[in-house]
């Protein structure tokens, strides 16, 4: 039986790039090395659409978190935090474990913050020095609107804008110049179609003055190292040379294929399975606006989603992601990332049908196939 990945990290990964990785190991302090950095420094500001530098670390995206943080914020600095689920969640603990004096603003999960709760916190405490939110909740399958908090935040020069954006870069439109975010990060394996073992940050000229003053720790992710080094196209420390080599790959194809041609691919696969979902009587647990990464569909309660799960990896070796806390057992969450087209779409939405059917849920057998290929290929 084949194996196929539908969770929204790790995901499946390109023949291609698996075959580029596979080639004889290099050492990272030479010229060769050098050049494939150089074109990774410039493949990722083409996909963060920034003339700022993005910084490559040895890390998951927990690390470039942590590194957006130490690197902006000093002790005992006032931040608000958006907690619209687990990683929301992730935020408040890297900043209460750095000692910063932190507000969470407490979305209910489903749902997008709204930006005028955000303007309302500003207002009332001007001593707030940092938004951190998600761009995409990977836990809920939302997506918070950031750009409509950026221009809340861009105009404040004592309050900086931080972004995860680990299921977003590359998903969806997040200019980071153009909208004003001050610090964005992401991850090897989201969108970039790699396995697990990268993160990218990248700074605004108003994050790096917040930078001369921050006082938190850092030594590994302290990212006027990595800027310094990233100059001479190399890193501090010693690097994932060989996931460096496969997205040096990965950034070409995007290249290829265009940020503009990227979102719409990911529109596109999400609007087909959220209404292939809906169309066999599932809700998706998304109450205001879904992430194009990733769709999160509650399951039939009767049966609950760990019985779906289960069925889909024994009967067709798919693999998806369960709900995470409050929302365990009560939703499936589905991929629209790494290297999934239409068919892999269409094939997932297939097995659905086939495992609620064996687990007796009733429903229109084949509504969902139909109105997911009417999206996805109606059009050719």
């Amino acid at each position: 039986m084949k194996n196929y990945i539908f969770t929204p990290g790790p995901v499946a990964v390109p023949s291609e790039i698996l075959i580029e990785m596979a080639k004889p190991i290099m050492h990272h302090r030479t010229k060769e090395f050098e050049a494939i950095f150089a074109e990774v420094r410039e493949g990722l500001k083409y996909i963060y659409d920034t003339k700022q530098e993005v910084f490559v670390l040895a890390a998951s995206g927990t690390g470039a978190m942590e590194g957006a943080v130490v690197n902006t914020l000093s002790r005992g600095d006032k931040v608000l935090v958006v907690n619209g689920g687990k990683f929301g969640e992730r935020w408040g603990k890297i900043c209460k474990a750095f000692g910063l004096d932190t507000q969470e603003l407490m979305v209910e999960w489903g749902h997008s913050v709204d930006p005028a709760d955000i303007e309302k916190a500003l207002g009332k405490d001007p001593s707030i020095r940092a938004v951190l939110v998600q761009a995409s909740e990977t836990s809920t399958g939302v997506m918070h609107p950031t750009k409509e908090i950026a221009d809340i935040t861009r105009h404040r020069d004592d309050v900086i804008l931080i972004v995860d954006g680990i299921t977003g870069v590359g998903v969806f439109p997040l200019p980071f110049d153009e909208i004003g975010i001050d610090v964005m990060v992401g991850g090897s394996q989201k969108a970039f179609m790699l396995p697990p073992g990268l993160s990218f940050a990248a700074m605004s000229e108003k994050a790096w003055k917040f930078n001369k003053t921050s006082d938190l720790p850092k030594y590994y992710f302290d990212f006027k190292a990595a800027q310094k080094n990233a100059e001479k196209n190399t890193t501090p420390y010693t690097p994932a040379v060989t996931l460096i080599i496969g997205l040096a790959a990965v950034l070409r194809r995007f290249r290829e294929e265009g940020r503009e041609s990227m979102f719409k691919r990911h529109a596109k696969l999400s609007l087909a399975m959220r209404e292939g979902m809906k169309a066999i009587g599932l809700d998706i647990y998304v109450k205001d606006v879904p992430s194009p990464a990733l769709t999160t569909v509650i399951a039939p309660p009767e049966i609950g989603s760990s019985k779906v799960i289960k069925a889909l990896s024994s009967e067709f070796g798919i693999t998806v992601a369960d709900g995470q806390d409050q929302a365990k057992g009560v939703i499936f969450r589905v991929s629209h990332i790494g290297d999934i087209d239409k068919t892999d779409t269409l094939f997932f939405i297939s097995a659905i049908e086939s495992v609620l059917h064996k687990l007796g849920y009733k429903f229109n057998y084949g509504a969902g196939t139909k109105k997911a290929s009417e999206i996805l290929f109606g059009d050719q």
